[in-house]
């Protein structure tokens, strides 16, 4: 009987421990997507990140062209050149293809690192927004819900809003 009794109070107790932890354990999620969406800053950092590209593309634009007038230079006059000419204009035009894909490789790398140097500040804004956020109203998790695929997620946990407050946006 002191058996019984010893197993019914601990499990008893393991029963009110779990909804203690379970109390102690709060949960948010945010659209941490939408939160950089929304900043200001953002608007410049995306103009200054096309700006960088289009340098990229206008130089990808003129190698194309000229690829383009070369290639179609090389099918006209193709049957008139000699075997060495003809190899020659051949070797030269899959080198200029090269080169463009070279170029256009390095440029995404070049745009790719540009995007991460000048996003870097905003992402740490609103990282340290959501942080100070979670920390006031005792969330211990708080989960991108643009990351992740939230199936139940109650108005309460979400927030966007109070985010949006610490960091002055609308």
């Amino acid at each position: 009987m002191k058996k019984l009794f010893k197993v019914a109070l601990v499990a008893v107790g393991m029963i009110f421990a779990g909804n203690f932890a379970n109390a102690q354990t709060k949960i948010g999620h945010i659209n941490f997507n939408a939160v950089i969406d929304a900043m200001p800053e953002t608007k410049t950092v995306s103009a200054q990140i096309q700006a960088y590209q289009k340098t990229f593309i206008d130089v990808l634009t003129n190698m194309n062209n000229e690829y383009t007038t070369k290639g179609t230079d090389f099918q006209k006059n193709q049957a008139t050149m000699t075997d060495a000419v003809r190899t020659q204009k051949g070797a030269e035009l899959q080198d200029m293809q090269k080169r463009m894909s070279d170029y256009q490789t390095d440029a995404q790398q070049k745009v790719e690192a540009k995007k991460n140097e000048l996003g870097k500040p905003l992402f740490d804004k609103a990282t340290a927004a959501v942080q100070a956020v979670a920390k006031e109203k005792g969330y211990a998790y708080v989960l991108d819900s643009s990351q992740v695929s939230l199936l139940v997620s109650p108005d309460a946990d979400d927030l966007m809003a109070a985010v949006k407050l610490k960091l002055g946006l609308k």
